[in-house]
């Protein structure tokens, strides 16, 4: 029972990734275009449409955003001896084992998982490792990042909106949540789909680091989540949601960033890639855990 639980949550995951990493391969189409617009459109839509339900309350996810900080950066704070003594320049080393794949993998797997009843839980956990990464994650990479640059973010912007509608306990008229709600469902098919198309675009030059990144990334986001459920009074459903998002592999975005401010690439690159890669079995494995 709780294997072919984990095989139906997993399989369309890997299915998607694998026929947009086929695609991308055969084609080799420009995936940034779609991104861009998943980034500026789709997923603002689709945090709009869930902090903006009458059910969501932003109060009653305290705990669970205390958690997401506590995996997000005590991961940070666990490996950073770890790299100083194995070598690996930190600033290059530890982003991609802070900020996961919460985006393309996390949402769909814990929706998968545990049904769209915990849709809200996985962009809960999606919107505090976005704002980290902007904000933490952009400063542990370049100390001169102006922190002010985040509020030009349309995810960020979405947030504050749903933010305020949610706290004003205001509502979207129906004629405009029903296309804001139909936007968002591009979102998560989007996100597989081109996180398969990227990986197309990573190499394996470096693979000791990768494969160093590909064990400690999991592992220690799985030690801080253990470690806040002991601290935290959180609901089943979170707590099961907690551990997975601690498993999940380093996001395509940190090659993203990496390439940008030209920090080692390559080798964040090959962590991105053996790290994504690593989950194949990771995830079952978590998941197997926390459904049984």
């Amino acid at each position: 029972m709780v294997f072919e639980r984990v095989l139906l949550t997993v399989a369309p995951l890997v299915i998607i990734v694998a026929a947009g990493y086929l695609y991308g391969r055969f084609q080799k189409p420009d995936i940034s275009a779609a991104n861009k617009m998943n980034m500026d459109l789709f997923c603002p839509a689709l945090i709009l449409s869930v902090m903006s339900a009458k059910s969501f309350e932003p109060a009653a996810y305290g705990n669970l955003m205390l958690g997401c900080v506590i995996v997000v950066l005590g991961s940070g704070l666990l490996l950073w001896p770890i790299a100083r003594l194995a070598g690996f320049n930190p600033r290059a080393f530890l982003p991609p084992m802070m900020f996961n794949n919460s985006g393309n993998m996390g949402i769909p797997l814990i929706v998968l998982a545990f049904g769209e009843e915990a849709m809200a839980v996985g962009v809960v956990l999606f919107i505090v490792e976005m704002v980290l990464h902007f904000t933490v994650g952009l400063y542990v990479i370049d100390h001169r990042t102006r922190l002010i640059n985040i509020l030009r973010i349309p995810m960020i912007l979405a947030t504050i909106a749903g933010l305020a509608l949610s706290l004003l306990d205001l509502s979207i008229p129906q004629w405009f949540s029903v296309p804001v709600d139909m936007l968002g469902q591009i979102c998560i098919p989007l996100m597989m789909f081109s996180l398969g198309v990227r990986l197309c675009s990573v190499d394996l030059t470096d693979w000791r680091i990768g494969l160093a990144g590909a064990i400690a990334c999991p592992l220690s986001g799985v030690i801080c989540a253990a470690f806040a459920l002991v601290w935290l009074p959180l609901s089943p459903l979170e707590s099961a949601a907690l551990m997975v998002f601690g498993a999940l592999p380093p996001a395509v975005l940190n090659y993203m960033v990496a390439e940008q401010y030209k920090l080692e690439p390559a080798r964040v690159a090959s962590i991105v890639m053996l790290g994504n890669l690593a989950s194949l079995v990771t995830i079952p494995l978590v998941l197997t855990y926390v459904l049984s």
